[in-house]
């Protein structure tokens, strides 16, 4: 018998897997948790690797809620990591702050990391990752509900001060507005207990809006069918070519794993 035939075919399968995973996560501790709102929770991570990341606005965090090499992780491969923006990346401190939307609803595993992480708890983390950033343009728009202002916050930082802004952002109630960086024209929008998920408001609210004749570059993101349907208002009612719509769905009813 040779050595490779007397390693146990679960070892050898999970080799390259193993190898993958090695090379790319990172570890770290929850040092600091709070309340942006009512619904909104923030988690401060401080890890080594933080200091030296090559990181850009808008870019993500996929943090392990359940190990993808264990058995439950392998029967399961969804149900093992979530996705988070990465809302403020401060080098040095060694550290990185992810925002998380506490939503009513199934208590996925995702969301019960987020209303349960504590101070002094380990992580482990895959990224900075992503190609969500901010491109040149004569002008922004950014358009989402809760999910979305988490990225919103970094990307809209991120804007040269030369390059006007607005946003269409829609929370359920005035408490629950997600604090944007100040001096840019911000719509506020509230569902008022109706569901987020394919939203009329936030389409309402742009097709308001009073937008310069030309195109400018738009930042769509939160639920899938609302973003999809600001995308058509703006490419088939206002002319915007697709090009200038990126469009990030972070979630949708009855899918689970998608970005927050």
């Amino acid at each position: 018998m040779t050595t490779e035939q007397a390693v146990p075919r679960g070892r050898r399968s999970l080799r390259p897997l193993s190898s993958a995973f090695a090379k790319h996560f990172a570890t770290g501790t929850v040092s600091e948790t709070g309340m942006v709102t009512p619904a909104m929770r923030r988690i401060r991570i401080t890890a080594p690797a933080a200091a030296g990341w090559r990181y850009t606005p808008g870019q993500h965090v996929r943090i392990q809620i359940n190990d993808p090499l264990s058995l439950y992780g392998l029967l399961r491969p969804a149900e093992t990591l979530r996705t988070y923006t990465v809302v403020a990346h401060c080098p040095d401190e060694q550290a990185f702050e992810l925002w998380a939307h506490l939503y009513d609803g199934t208590d996925g595993i995702g969301l019960s990391w987020a209303r349960n992480a504590r101070v002094n708890d380990p992580v482990t983390f895959w990224g900075p990752q992503g190609d969500l950033a901010v491109r040149s343009a004569p002008y922004h728009l950014f358009v989402g509900e809760e999910t979305a202002s988490c990225a919103f916050v970094p990307l809209i930082s991120a804007v040269p001060p030369s390059e006007p802004v607005y946003a269409v952002v829609e929370s359920d109630s005035p408490r629950d507005e997600v604090p944007l960086p100040d001096a840019h024209r911000v719509c506020r929008v509230h569902r008022a207990g109706a569901p987020a998920a394919s939203s009329p408001l936030l389409p309402a609210a742009v097709a308001a809006l009073d937008l310069p004749a030309t195109p400018g570059v738009a930042y769509v993101a939160g639920e899938a069918r609302t973003c999809q349907a600001v995308r058509d208002h703006l490419v088939r009612e206002r002319g915007w070519p697709r090009s200038a719509v990126t469009v990030k769905p972070f979630w949708t009813p009855g899918k689970r794993g998608l970005h927050h």
